[in-house]
């Protein structure tokens, strides 16, 4: 089964989500990009305290470190993102779907 990846971060806003997203060759607008293998599902938005935070869905965790060492850490390094997150949890996912039903709200 998946793996859940949480990030948070403080002193990281969208500027520095979109320079990082910009060196790795992926667009967040529309979704087109080189996306790393093994990455099923990126989420990813400020926090209520003015951080970021990141959930992501891994087929396991050796993809996301190998995503990490050869492309995310010099990714981060190049935007001139430093210091370690404030969080970064993994969980076991019991269940993962993507349900596209609108709500009536959206209709």
């Amino acid at each position: 089964m998946a793996e859940i990846f949480i990030l948070e971060f403080e002193g990281f806003g969208a500027d520095a989500y979109e320079r990082v997203n910009d060196v790795l060759g992926i667009n967040m607008d529309s979704g087109e990009g080189e996306w790393p293998a093994g990455l099923h599902t990126h989420l990813a938005g400020p926090t209520e305290g003015g951080g970021w935070i990141v959930v992501e869905v891994w087929e396991s965790q050796a993809d996301q470190d190998e995503f990490m060492k050869s492309r995310l850490g010099p990714a981060l390094h190049k935007a001139g993102v430093t210091g370690a997150p404030k969080r970064a949890e993994w969980s076991k996912a019991r269940a993962h779907h993507t349900p596209k039903k609108p709500s009536k709200k959206a209709q």
